[in-house]
């Protein structure tokens, strides 16, 4: 009866009946979770994978599109409140890497937090923490040069994306660290090109290897890639559905509900 960290007070009746209400999905590489404009009943908690945060800005898409997040773990994408069955999105939620998303009901997260404050405090308390981050990272990022930026963000994937042998996943592009960082695709490459034919970066078939002493993030020293990997919580999942709670009305992306 698995969902994440954040339920595990949560007595096990109304666990179950959260479990059982939510849907679990898997979304390819590049695909849209979530499409800014459309509504959406349910928040977005990441199972296994990556997805970013998409924010779409007006004149040409290939210049204007900016990733501002991105969402890992056991970590939520949340709309702009609870206070409301649906929402509309403002952002698009797309996946950076093969994931699984558990598509919670908000009307049945809202249920838990009446019941369970301590699970209200501690979403507030990681809305809190995104935000920090995503301050820290604009303000030194404005004073950054472009190899101090893309070192930082690289840092940042290595983290977030961990694959073995202390490397980032290999299929997070240059495109998306462009758009994560601020920067050209054209900038990125000849950035990452550079610091490869110095010896700062490596990349093969394992992925973009990242020495431990590289750079450091508010997401705080680097770690070996085994480390993150076996920190990271096991997704277990076995859904099944239950009246408790309402299952979520419709996919927002336009895929139909698969049965788990």
């Amino acid at each position: 009866m698995y969902l994440n960290p954040l339920f595990t007070n949560v007595s096990q009746a109304e666990r179950v009946a959260l479990v059982q209400s939510s849907q679990l999905r898997s979304y390819r590489r590049n695909e849209v979770v979530l499409a800014a404009g459309s509504s959406s009943d349910c928040v977005y908690c990441v199972a296994s994978g990556l997805l970013r945060v998409v924010e779409h800005g007006k004149g040409r898409a290939h210049a204007t599109n900016v990733t501002t997040d991105f969402i890992r773990q056991n970590e939520f994408f949340i709309g702009p409140s609870l206070s409301e069955d649906t929402y509309q999105a403002k952002h698009t939620l797309v996946a950076a890497l093969p994931a699984a998303v558990h598509l919670i009901p908000v009307v049945a997260l809202r249920k838990i937090c009446s019941s369970y404050p301590e699970v209200a405090i501690r979403l507030l308390e990681l809305a809190i923490e995104r935000m920090a981050v995503m301050r820290n990272q604009l303000r030194r990022m404005s004073a950054l040069s472009t190899e101090d930026v893309v070192g930082r963000v690289l840092h940042q994937l290595t983290v977030l994306a961990p694959s073995s042998m202390g490397a980032f996943d290999k299929r997070i592009s240059q495109s998306v660290i462009a758009s994560y960082s601020g920067l050209s695709r054209e900038v990125v490459n000849k950035t990452m090109r550079d610091m490869e034919q110095r010896g700062l970066v490596r990349r093969d078939d394992q992925g973009v290897h990242v020495p431990a002493n590289f750079a450091s993030t508010d997401f705080g020293n680097l770690l070996p890639a085994e480390e993150n990997l076996a920190r990271a919580e096991p997704s277990r999942v076995e859904p099944i559905f239950f009246e408790s709670f309402p299952a979520p009305a419709s996919d927002p992306s336009g895929r139909k509900p698969e049965d788990d």
